[in-house]
């Protein structure tokens, strides 16, 4: 922004007032149609959601269970729904937010939902998210997958929250990716059909697609083909840690939907007993025996997860938010604030990418010489 752009920009911020109440659905139309107005249209464009409390003008939500579902795609715009093109990104505050309307706005738009505990980890959060969406060098990927022996056919794809589409009799699938930061890797488990056969057999090909966000060119990449060795005789086998790892995430995001729906019921208990047998599971996995890194992160989650779910209150005041952002993270692959999940020396930050933790410790510099500041402003003067 040039100078006077950011003289606007703050005048606009500093004339809000507050009246009293929260009405999330028209907050998110006034950011569409500024976006929808601008003059200069960048290639990548996001919306940065902040809410600390629960929509009273659209429905109201009071948190708890419910037996009823709200439908919270009446707080998305419809321009929204009609287009990917711009994702939203939630950050839900303190312990009165709705964040099940938080969570389901970025998942409807294709975007991470925060949870953001305390003020002192309110800036990092904007800065880790703002640091992917500064970086991205992948729009629109599509990966493709062709069976090419007769015989092999395609099991359901885990795909998370990416859209996944299974044609020609389970022998061709898609994998609808979208937009990749600088750095990110994508993780998908394929499961297949494998036909018996005395010798080496190819069985799938793996195409790619995207558009480079600044030339606007689609770009393939050269096609692989995954084979399957016969020999006939096995002398020994070993298992794929990359494999077992992907199984562990998949398996561990399941456990926290599983566990939050159980809550969500009222079953407390029960969510508890679901995370802990996953944790048992993880631990027995090939992965965790190799002292995998991710593995090691997933168990601290779940255990954190297990001790949000000791009490209703708990459970209310921050545990489902804290179960909703750990799905969001692994549903898409990509970093979400938790507590403390977005300091370096926590476990809890498997998917942060160079570009997010150098943003990160730019506003943790800013953030120490602000205190600093203000320290030395309040200290007594000598006479």
């Amino acid at each position: 922004m040039s100078d006077s752009g950011r003289q606007q920009a703050l005048q606009a911020v500093n004339s809000l007032v507050s009246s009293g109440g929260t009405n999330i659905a028209e907050g998110l139309r006034k950011g569409f149609k500024v976006i929808d107005e601008r003059r200069e249209r960048n290639p990548v464009c996001s919306i940065l959601l902040l809410s600390d409390g629960q929509d009273t003008y659209t429905f109201s939500s009071s948190g708890g269970a419910q037996p009823s579902q709200p439908d919270y795609k009446a707080l998305v715009p419809s321009s929204v729904l009609s287009s990917a093109a711009v994702s939203v990104h939630s950050f839900g505050f303190g312990a009165d937010h709705d964040s099940a309307a938080m969570h389901a706005i970025a998942e409807i738009s294709g975007g991470t939902f925060s949870f953001i505990e305390s003020e002192g980890v309110l800036q990092d959060a904007f800065a880790q998210c703002i640091g992917g969406i500064l970086s991205v060098v992948v729009q629109e990927m599509r990966l493709g997958v062709e069976c090419v022996h007769p015989g092999v056919r395609l099991a359901p794809i885990n795909s998370g929250s990416y859209r996944n589409q299974l044609l020609n009799d389970a022998r061709t699938g898609f994998i609808y990716v979208g937009d990749l930061y600088a750095d990110e890797e994508r993780d998908f488990l394929v499961s297949v059909n494998v036909p018996f056969a005395t010798e080496e057999t190819a069985l799938l090909k793996v195409a790619c697609v995207y558009k480079d966000p600044v030339s606007k060119e689609a770009v393939r990449l050269p096609i692989k083909e995954v084979r399957i060795q016969r020999p006939q005789v096995v002398s020994s086998q070993t298992p794929s840690i990359e494999v077992d790892r992907e199984r562990n995430r998949v398996r561990a995001a399941e456990a926290m939907s599983d566990a939050r729906a159980a809550a969500e019921r009222g079953f407390l208990s029960d969510a508890v007993s679901i995370l802990e047998e996953r944790r048992r599971t993880l631990s027995e996995s090939l992965a965790a025996r190799a002292s995998d890194r991710l593995c090691l992160a997933l168990d601290a989650e779940l255990r954190e997860m297990q001790e949000r779910m000791a009490s209703r209150r708990r459970y209310e005041d921050s545990g489902r938010a804290y179960v909703l952002s750990g799905l969001s993270s692994h549903s898409w692959q990509r970093a979400t604030a938790r507590g403390d999940s977005t300091d370096g020396s926590s476990r809890l930050h498997s998917y942060q990418t160079p570009s997010m933790v150098e943003m990160l410790h730019r506003s943790q510099t800013v953030r120490h010489s602000t205190r600093l500041t203000r320290s030395l402003a309040t200290r007594p003067r000598p006479i």
